[in-house]
């Protein structure tokens, strides 16, 4: 009784000085955007619902910057006109916090379980570290959709789809009706050979959009036919926070970027990926499915801001779970070095030192320091593998791995697989 209050103790202190730690850390580092997406968003539905001007048509005054997203995010953002301004912060601010600490249950959980943790100082610590992650501050300070699509995505790929549940695509088809680029998942399924919940998705994303259409004929119209190819509305592209290919390239020459040497770098990443995500299915490890797309989703879009590389989480997440999993020894503390590494960059702001000249060899590594991460995670992320009933617990080199008990097939599929298990 007394050992378990004592570390109950200890635990609560732990999270205490972390909290303090990180407050101190964002005083310091972050930047106040003063929710200027949020205001953009605002602004633009203001316009449309009570001054009966087009959506399309409304820049947030003194910027080139406008409503960028579908009709059908419009629709799901336009309970917003109708509140305070100061209510609609609240609410923006509750969506990024609670869908993040769902997604991180889903994460931490099965290391938690496997280390040993209390469930409730895993999620606490990685709450703590998540609101230090740039993407992530970056996000709730712009007041940006990223952790409301990664959430709907992370339904379909961690729990439904997982489950063989009819439902599956769901949450892929809301994304990409909301955002485009979340399209890139249905793209995934069709990879991955999930027939059904590609269509499922492609299905929910081309119902969405047309009740959006049908609802907001004249708003459809000017974003298909106008908004959408207007590309000076999203930003400069040899801008430092664009931190895509396509950014890399344009920095390399910002008055005439290469649009051959990007399409080329594209179909390399796309082929990398493609392989990487059916070698992950094809061990059942739908986790890193979600993490390896995501990573290839921040690097083939044309325009990746930093906040939009919330989607590197999972993929950070899932090193910390594979170096847990595995053996004490130097694969451990490699993983673990690698998570840390990962981690203390994109936390740090470095890119930024480039931001008004990323010239030379310094400001070609430095500036594009987020998509090299990126990279490496679509390379190097660890997959997870099936075994069948009976065979070995070992990897190909012969070194015993841990059982992962938390990590098990469908019920459905439960002869065809055995344990899992972290292999490379």
């Amino acid at each position: 009784m007394a050992q378990g209050a004592n570390r109950t103790t200890a635990q609560v202190t732990g999270v205490v000085v972390l909290a303090a730690a990180v407050t101190a850390f964002l005083a310091v580092a972050a930047v106040r955007h003063g929710f200027f997406d949020l205001k953009v968003y605002y602004g633009a539905l203001t316009w449309w619902v009570h001054d009966g001007g087009e959506i399309y048509d409304y820049l947030k005054p003194g910027t080139q910057y406008g409503f960028t997203y579908p009709p059908f995010a419009a629709l799901v953002m336009l309970p917003m006109a109708y509140l305070p301004w100061t209510a609609a912060i609240v609410v923006s601010v509750l969506a990024s916090v609670v869908t993040t600490a769902v997604l991180l249950w889903w994460l931490i959980d099965p290391i938690a379980r496997r280390a040993g943790w209390t469930r409730w100082f895993a999620l606490a610590v990685a709450l703590c570290l998540a609101a230090a992650f740039e993407p992530m501050r970056e996000t709730v300070n712009f007041g940006q959709v990223n952790t409301l699509l990664l959430f709907l995505v992370a339904v379909d790929l961690l729990r439904l789809l997982p489950a063989g549940n009819r439902w599956a695509g769901v949450g892929i088809g809301l994304a990409t009706a909301i955002k485009l680029t979340p399209g890139v998942f249905i793209v995934y399924l069709l990879v991955t050979g999930r027939w059904r919940a590609a269509l499922t998705a492609s299905g929910t994303a081309a119902g969405v959009t047309l009740l959006a259409g049908a609802l907001f004929p004249d708003a459809s119209r000017e974003f298909w036919t106008e908004a959408l190819w207007n590309t000076g509305r999203v930003g400069e592209l040899a801008f430092v926070s664009n931190q895509s290919l396509r950014g890399v390239v344009a920095r390399l020459d910002p008055q005439h970027p290469s649009t051959l040497l990007w399409l080329l770098l594209v179909l390399g990443t796309l082929a990398l990926w493609a392989w990487r995500s059916r070698a992950a299915v094809a061990a059942g490890d739908e986790a890193t499915g979600l993490a390896l797309t995501g990573a290839v989703m921040c690097l083939v879009s044309p325009v990746t801001w930093v906040h939009h590389l919330v989607w590197l989480l999972p993929a950070l997440i899932l090193l910390v779970d594979n170096a847990m999993a595995a053996p004490a020894g130097r694969r451990r503390r490699v993983l673990l070095v690698a998570a840390t590494i990962g981690y203390a960059v994109l936390i740090s702001r470095t890119v930024w030192f480039w931001e008004k000249d990323f010239t030379g060899v310094d400001g070609f590594l430095g500036s594009n320091a987020y998509v090299w991460i990126s990279l490496a995670l679509l390379a190097f992320l660890p997959i997870r593998r099936w075994l069948t009933p009976g065979g070995s617990a070992v990897e190909a080199s012969g070194v015993p791995q841990l059982d992962q008990p938390d990590r098990r097939a469908p019920t459905g599929k439960r002869h065809l697989v055995g344990r899992l298990l972290t292999v490379r």
